[in-house]
């Protein structure tokens, strides 16, 4: 894997973001000079060429291009202009009383008038896809609300980057609820897309809520949530009946394991293992001991759902996360590897740790991911931490082969270590 050379600020995006935007913005408003430019233009060919030439398809073509891309009133100071620009040059070139200039400025007048109509349908068609908007994005946090910063102490982040740009909803689904036996959380991805996945969503947010309050064990939460999709499959007819099914990872942090060195227990259904970040820089690979079906897939094999248990320390922060990060691929068709790319680093909280990941993404994939990217991560804070501390810059180094790696620049012991764990409970 590549050294990352540059702090994780700059992998979150700031900078090359920053210069992203501005080249964004640079484009749309050449675009809106563009129809100023061509009458001006054109004015300026009539003017240094015989009147036997003319640049009446320019003064035509700006208010067509201004059209979709300015609002109404500049589009129609556009046509005013080409009108004007077209009968002009005939009064100076003395041509006015010939047919070609009556049909030329009836011509560009009546293109005019139609880019006005074209404008009119490109605004209301604007609003219809804002609204659309704003009505998925409500959907989207009726079905998927973003939990409490703050949650027994514990501090939590979550993000959902959907692959399609003003794309709000999607088949990951994440959820964090304070219950009697602990805090429980649960990261999946449904599969499939559209409305249909986020119905499924809907199913598992729903069972997820009941189950976690009411089940004395994180196997029966799994067991819930079983139950709920095979009635939810019920109802479905055609493929999607037969071979829908989410990959789902179910936490559980028990009540009085909130503070000091404590633990976490997981129930694993066919999702990408979760991680742990150590307060100094190491990482651990939070593997099943056995793999496990998703959840939906029960009628193709049964065995007991098994909780294993996990070391989660005081400053540690639990990272789970759905195929959308650890699938998305490179120029060169590499799979991202969050595990490699975050060992060594250190993050002054989860929401840091999520902006930076994003932000390494994208740099990562250049900007175009395929799949939507839930990501939850939960902090445990350490004895007398502050709730707010300094990002600790990550930069290249080498080890004693010689090969590039990332490490903190402040790390315990000047030490990175890697490890997999997988606890019974």
């Amino acid at each position: 894997m590549a050294a990352v050379s540059a702090p994780w600020a700059k992998a979150a995006g700031r900078t090359p973001v920053g210069r992203e935007q501005s080249r964004r913005y640079v484009a749309p408003w050449l675009v809106r000079l563009l129809p100023a430019a061509m009458i001006l233009g054109g004015v300026v060919f009539d003017l240094l060429t015989p009147p036997r030439f003319t640049a009446v398809p320019l003064y035509a073509a700006a208010p067509l291009i201004a059209a979709p891309i300015v609002t109404w009133g500049m589009t129609l100071l556009i046509g005013i202009a080409a009108v004007l620009a077209t009968s002009g040059m005939h009064a100076y070139n003395n041509t006015y009383a010939q047919i070609t200039a009556v049909t030329e400025t009836s011509t560009v007048f009546t293109v005019a008038a139609f880019a006005l109509l074209i404008n009119g349908v490109v605004v209301r068609g604007s609003a219809r896809l804002a609204s659309a908007r704003v009505i998925a994005e409500a959907a989207q946090r009726a079905v998927l609300p973003t939990p409490a910063d703050r949650i027994a102490g514990l501090h939590i982040a979550a993000r959902y980057e959907a692959a399609q740009a003003d794309a709000f909803i999607g088949g990951d689904l994440f959820a964090v609820q304070d219950t009697p036996h602990g805090v429980r959380l649960i990261v999946g991805d449904v599969r499939g897309k559209g409305m249909g996945a986020v119905a499924v969503v809907a199913v598992l947010i729903g069972a997820f809520r009941e189950a976690a309050e009411q089940e004395g064990s994180l196997e029966g939460v799994a067991q819930r949530l079983e139950r709920a999709l095979k009635r939810e499959g019920m109802r479905r007819e055609g493929a999607d009946a037969m071979e829908g099914f989410t990959t789902a990872v179910l936490g559980e942090i028990p009540p009085g394991d909130r503070t000091g060195d404590g633990t976490v227990r997981l129930v694993n259904r066919g999702h990408p293992d979760p991680l742990v970040l150590h307060a100094d820089g190491a990482l651990d690979v939070l593997e099943p001991s056995e793999a496990a079906l998703p959840l939906g897939m029960g009628d193709l094999a049964a065995w007991p759902d098994h909780a294993q248990e996990y070391p989660l320390p005081a400053g540690s922060t639990l990272l789970f996360y759905t195929d959308g990060l650890s699938e998305a691929r490179d120029a060169r068709g590499v799979f991202y590897d969050p595990g490699e790319r975050l060992r060594g680093s250190i993050f002054p909280g989860p929401e840091a740790l999520l902006d930076a990941l994003v932000g390494d993404v994208r740099r990562y994939t250049g900007g175009g991911s395929t799949d939507d990217m839930a990501l939850l991560a939960v902090g445990r804070p350490g004895e007398g931490q502050p709730e707010r501390r300094r990002t600790v810059p990550v930069v290249a180094f080498e080890d004693e082969s010689g090969a590039h790696r990332r490490g903190a620049t402040a790390r315990a012991g000047g030490t990175s270590r890697g490890r997999r764990h997988g606890r019974t409970g």
